[in-house]
């Protein structure tokens, strides 16, 4: 139970007479209703309120629910002298300025109101239709998105339109007909009418029903709601607090689980796999090979991992690698034959951009095109299946795999962007899991260059440090992972 609906029962109780008991002694609701039917009637004898038509009876239909025997259904506009507000013209600058507390809808606070931001005059007081509300006024907000708001005056206020007050009689608490109506806030909303603008008429608020206790039986209720409305404060504290976890625990989970498969702890180690350096061999023939044939460059060797670069331990049948020890890094070839918008056809070559990047795959959905024959004149950048896409710009170190299908065998890669491709193709898929994972995206944040726009230079990319397992465990992992981290998704 969130806390809204905690408090919202809490009313509803309140208001049904349950939350505190009823009392003999205190007399009866209806008692108290002929004395509040005198006060109106002074009142409108010393001119402080206005006579206004009597509200229609209250027929057994209308009543929503039970109510202690000694309490009584009246109407809203039976217990209070209500007044919706005014807006002196602003026109006028005589009007505005003054030492009169004029309030809007967008000052009430559902609580005290102890001060407002705008005054009017005694002027606009005289001449236009604003009522001055003392101290004790129940404040109501009828339009637009502010629907139900409320509050207390403690100082004497005016409103604008958009605002209805209600002096109460005598023997009306105030804050029972405060909590009251926030207990029928949805209710008001639900009566509002109209386009852009909805309100609620104030003919409404006072033609709505209140279920009255005695005096002294509004006094108790008022201090009950109080009392558990603290511990509601108290709730509410705590449950923030958890709905913060609970939005925080699926990607914490994700990231430890992801964490704990690149520390090889995720599955366990069988001897009979081979070992990540007979593995690691494996590449690095390959690597030459590709080389001999002028497949790849060669490139200069890479600094030898020290002891103090290793992050944390690993499986001793693993061996630690730097990225561009197993795989090829590529830009994009950024000459001037580079495509520009003149090249883009309707369908071609794929040629990806950063928006084309969901969070594994690269996306067809809304990719731009460039002709065979412009793709042809390109050098770097053409992709291959199970290729990475790495940015190097913006949301720097994402990466994701590129997937040929029947119509999309090939793409490029725009500026922003390196290939990564696995010299043995098999290891892609554990190396798709280690792109994710916290420590990896620790070490690219780490490496980060430029404010305004964020950068990584390639040759950081390549120097990643990256546990390798033996291939067969590799395929355990990613097939772990593939069963587990869907359960992370349902948590969310």
């Amino acid at each position: 139970m969130t806390p809204e609906q905690l408090k919202a029962s809490i009313l509803k109780y309140a208001m049904q007479g349950k939350l505190v008991e009823q009392r003999a002694e205190e007399g009866t609701a209806e008692e108290l209703y002929q004395r509040m039917q005198t006060d109106k009637q002074t009142l409108i004898r010393e001119k402080k309120i206005k006579n206004e038509k009597p509200l229609a009876d209250i027929i057994d239909d209308e009543i929503p629910f039970d109510i202690p025997e000694s309490w009584k259904w009246v109407k809203v506009g039976n217990v209070g002298s209500w007044s919706a507000g005014a807006t002196p013209p602003r026109t006028n600058p005589a009007y505005y300025g003054g030492s009169i507390p004029w309030l809007k809808t967008g000052d009430l606070n559902d609580g005290f109101i102890k001060e407002v931001p705008e005054y009017i005059t005694d002027l606009a007081l005289e001449k236009t239709s604003v009522r001055l509300n003392p101290i004790g006024s129940v404040l109501m907000a009828m339009y637009g998105a502010t629907i139900g708001k409320l509050g207390i005056l403690e100082i004497p206020v005016t409103t604008n339109q958009a605002c209805c007050a209600c002096i109460p009689y005598a023997g009306m608490n105030n804050k029972y007909l405060f909590y009251y109506l926030m207990s029928m806030r949805q209710s008001y909303i639900g009566m509002a009418e109209g386009g852009a603008q909805p309100n609620i008429s104030k003919e409404k608020i006072v033609n709505s029903l209140l279920p009255l206790p005695p005096v002294e039986e509004q006094l108790r209720i008022v201090a009950k709601i109080e009392e558990l409305l603290t511990y509601v404060d108290r709730y509410a504290e705590a449950y923030e607090k958890l709905e913060q976890f609970n939005a925080k625990f699926p990607e914490d989970m994700k990231k430890s689980i992801l964490q704990y498969a690149i520390q090889g702890k995720l599955v366990e180690q069988s001897p009979e796999e081979g070992t990540g350096e007979e593995l690691y061999r494996q590449i690095q023939t390959e690597k030459q090979r590709l080389i001999k044939g002028g497949k790849i460059k060669k490139e200069k060797p890479l600094p030898e991992i020290t002891e103090d670069e290793i992050p944390f331990d690993i499986p001793e049948n693993w061996k630690w690698v730097r990225l561009s020890q197993i795989a090829i890094l590529e830009n994009g070839d950024r000459s001037g034959k580079y495509p520009v918008e003149k090249d883009y056809v309707e369908f071609g070559v794929p040629f990806f951009g950063a928006k084309d990047m969901s969070d594994a795959v690269m996306s067809f959905d809304n990719v731009r095109y460039i002709s065979e024959e412009k793709f042809a004149e390109l050098g770097n950048g053409k992709l291959q299946d199970k290729d990475f896409i790495c940015l190097l710009r913006g949301s720097v170190g994402k990466c994701a795999l590129f997937i040929a299908d029947e119509r999309h065998h090939t793409g490029f890669i725009c500026a922003q962007m390196v290939i990564i491709r696995c010299i043995n193709i098999e290891i892609c898929h554990y190396l798709a899991s280690f792109l994710t994972s916290p420590f990896y995206l620790r070490y690219i944040d780490s490496k980060v260059t430029g404010t305004a726009v964020r950068q990584l230079p390639a040759k950081e990319l390549g120097n990643v440090l990256i546990p390798l397992p033996p291939l067969a465990e590799q395929k355990r992992i990613v097939a772990k992972l593939e069963e587990i981290l869907p359960l992370c998704e349902r948590l969310k």
